[in-house]
């Protein structure tokens, strides 16, 4: 004869798996999609982050039927997807890019389709290439005319160039705090919500009611 402690321990353990895999893998996806974005193909990251979005309340939501923690986690994936991107972008270039210096020629400031600012900053390095920094790229209007900066290159020259003023290679540890602040809440919700799911109630609710109105009277 089976062990009932046994038996319900299994379908436990299973829920607990499932919570963490869908715990962690929403805040991964999250912030693949935020490192993709900082791509020449930014749009594809942009995608990613959305759908990560999109999953986690529908998930803790429309699954688990835990509506407050399906709207805190859809903010905090949100929230880590736009603040994960820039951070690491920052951290990648600053420990591993290649230092070049330039200056700064010219800089100026348009408004974009949807009428907001933008600032760019056109350098030219010591080879001679001249380009476009964007505020994506540390350019947020800073930087003066005639000035010298400090570009750091990509080794893989996929990722466009970092700007600072001086050889500074100190990390932005606030960000990389707010981005791993923000991935730790977004896991322990969905964790949270996973493990303390409504769905397993409603249906053992509905299991009884149909079983009542089943049953023959005496």
């Amino acid at each position: 004869m089976a062990d009932p402690t046994q038996e319900a321990a299994a379908p436990s353990r299973t829920k607990t798996l499932n919570s963490a895999l869908w715990a962690l893998a929403i805040p991964l996806v999250a912030v693949t999609g935020a490192v993709l974005a900082q791509f020449p193909w930014s749009w594809i990251g942009i995608v990613v982050v959305v759908l990560a979005g999109f999953t986690a309340p529908a998930v803790a939501g429309g699954f688990w039927n835990r509506a407050g923690a399906a709207t805190f986690a859809a903010v905090t994936t949100f929230a880590l997807g736009l603040f994960a991107g820039p951070s690491l972008f920052e951290t990648y270039a600053k420990q591993v890019g290649e230092k070049t210096d330039a200056f700064v020629a010219d800089t100026a400031t348009y408004k974009n389709a949807r009428n907001s600012e933008r600032t760019v900053c056109r350098v030219v390095d010591t080879s001679g290439k001249v380009q476009d920094l964007t505020e994506q790229q540390n350019c947020q209007g800073q930087f003066k005319r005639g000035q010298h900066i400090v570009l750091y290159k990509d080794p893989l020259d996929v990722l466009e160039p970092w700007a600072e003023a001086t050889d500074d290679r100190t990390v932005d540890v606030v960000g990389l705090y707010t981005t791993a602040g923000l991935f730790t809440a977004t896991t322990a919700t969905l964790f949270y919500a996973g493990t303390r799911r409504r769905s397993d109630r409603m249906d053992m609710k509905k299991l009884h009611g149909t079983r009542a109105v089943g049953r023959t009277p005496r």
